[in-house]
């Protein structure tokens, strides 16, 4: 199980480069050091106007309960200069997910206010690479707060606590909240419009935040932007003996054989062959899942025959794979017969496969395609533009530290005892059914095989909630995939869509 968790982590294949930073400074429980601060100021053009911004990089002193310091807490924090008026003035608070991934996909690719370059779909070259001004940043309507957890960025344990204290699910809700209300005290932002702004993994950890703050902090968000969602982590792991996953996967292989062009006679429309993609595997396809070794082989063949003309794989594998064919699986049969091997968080991009009888891929072609120039660049822009003291170690992943193993149980899930599939949509639909003005954006891409966009409409149908409160939920959807903002279409529509959002939540 727990090779399936850590396979959800964002860009993990971001290790396979460098081993930049691996170990995580061990705390020294006799010192207590002294907060990071770096400030700066800057200027960028967004929607054609000039906004002076102050950026604030380094790590607040995280407090528990009893005032006792228990990390040195990172954080890069964007306001827009001359806002008198702090209570109309939004702040998004903002993360990456992993669990164990540092805030620096989001950071530079569309909340910073300056923004990587990439060669999307396609390989980016080796250096020199470049950044520029992100046109596309939300940095005009709300400031921005990009949040690094404990074990990531320059964040760790401090005292008597460790790294380990802040890894799993509830841990890291409960950590990331206090996070927000120390800052929101020491920036005298209590009154200020909130949103909660999370990707992958940190969707999951929204839905806990959200609610976390309502219940015990006395902090009422206002949105909560989900981007490439997972709330219920069991539509996503293939579990053994659970056929959801494949049924949640089932459109985004679609989506993926017609990008490729994998379909025969293939329609024109994309939306509308993922109607009907959807309506097979929701349908017929289920139905067939379900009857498990029961099911005829007449009616087998003919669902075969029609998964095929959905997926672009030959009805012959997916008798052998007896209808059920998993993600990785997927990514290396799709192309095999060209060699390639499709992307996980992206499925337009292609690698190399070299070895043709492989069930799944050595790498993610996406991750390694665009790692280099973000990690790059990144250290350049925290350490020469931000002006962060260089002793400060920046940890891009948590992953390689020592004695990272991520806790799995969910208290709102009965987790009290082993650790079982976590679901923080139980956590968000509480939120929101306390406080039925929760306004509620998720973002999906069409090409995303890490975080599938089916599962997420499958979750959000499933939360019980009344029909008032359903009205408050927004789906988009790009051609795009996990990073949907690295595609630049999808990161100019990314920015209508979640300005648009925050503005009509402050209504």
């Amino acid at each position: 199980m727990k090779n399936i968790y850590c396979s959800l982590v964002t860009l993990l294949f971001l290790l396979l480069f460098a081993n930049i930073h691996a170990q995580t400074p061990v705390a020294d429980s006799n010192k207590i050091p002294s907060a990071v601060k770096s400030v700066t100021k800057h200027s960028v053009t967004i929607g054609g106007r000039l906004i002076n911004y102050t950026a604030t990089a380094g790590a607040l002193i995280l407090l528990n309960e009893k005032e006792e310091p228990i990390a040195l807490y990172g954080y890069t924090a964007y306001a827009k200069d001359g806002e008198a008026d702090l209570s109309k003035r939004p702040v998004t608070f903002s993360y990456n997910g992993g669990p164990g991934s540092s805030s620096m996909w989001l950071h530079l690719g569309i909340m910073g206010p300056r923004r990587v370059i990439v060669n999307d779909p396609e390989i980016s070259m080796p250096p020199p690479y470049k950044m520029e001004d992100n046109n596309n940043s939300i940095l005009d309507i709300s400031d921005v707060v990009m949040i690094d957890p404990v074990g990531t960025g320059i964040s760790r344990a401090i005292g008597k606590a460790k790294n380990k204290d802040f890894w799993g699910v509830d841990q890291d809700i409960k950590s990331v909240s206090q996070f927000i209300k120390q800052y929101t005290t020491d920036n005298a932002r209590w009154g200020s419009p909130k949103f909660l702004l999370g990707e992958s993994y940190g969707t999951m950890r929204s839905a806990g935040v959200a609610d976390y703050l309502q219940e015990n902090m006395g902090i009422v968000v206002n949105g909560v932007i989900l981007v490439s969602v997972v709330l219920d982590l069991r539509t996503l792991t293939f579990q053994q003996g659970d056929d959801i996953s494949y049924v949640m996967h089932l459109p985004t292989y679609a989506a993926t054989a017609w990008y490729h062009n994998r379909i025969t006679a293939k329609p024109a429309s994309l939306e509308l062959f993922l109607k009907d993609a959807r309506t097979f595997a929701a349908g017929e396809y289920s139905t067939a899942l379900i009857k498990g070794d029961r099911i005829s082989e007449e009616e087998k063949n003919q669902v075969a025959a029609k998964l095929s003309a959905y997926t672009g794989l030959s009805k012959d594998y997916l008798l052998k794979a007896n209808l059920r064919v998993n993600e990785p699986q997927f990514t290396q049969e799709l192309l095999r017969d060209q060699h390639l091997s499709v992307g996980r968080l992206d499925s337009r991009y292609k690698g190399i496969n070299q070895n043709l009888l492989s069930e799944a891929s050595s790498f993610d072609p996406q991750s390694t395609a665009i790692s280099p120039a973000y990690i790059s660049m990144f250290m350049n822009y925290y350490y020469e533009e931000l002006k962060v003291d260089k002793t400060n170690s920046y940890h891009v992943s948590a992953y390689s530290a020592e004695g990272f193993n991520w806790d799995w149980k969910h208290k709102k899930n009965g987790g009290d005892g082993d650790p079982m599939t976590p679901n923080t949509g139980v956590d968000l639909a509480e939120a929101m059914s306390r406080n039925p003005r929760l306004k509620v954006l998720t973002l999906n891409g069409y090409y995303d095989l890490a975080t599938p966009f089916f599962g997420t409409e499958y979750t959000f149908d499933h939360m019980g909630l009344e029909k008032q409160v359903q009205q408050n939920i927004t789906f988009k959807y790009y051609e795009a995939g996990h990073m949907m903002y690295i595609q630049p279409a999808s990161s100019v529509s990314f920015k209508k869509d979640v300005a648009a959002f925050i503005l009509d939540s402050m209504k």
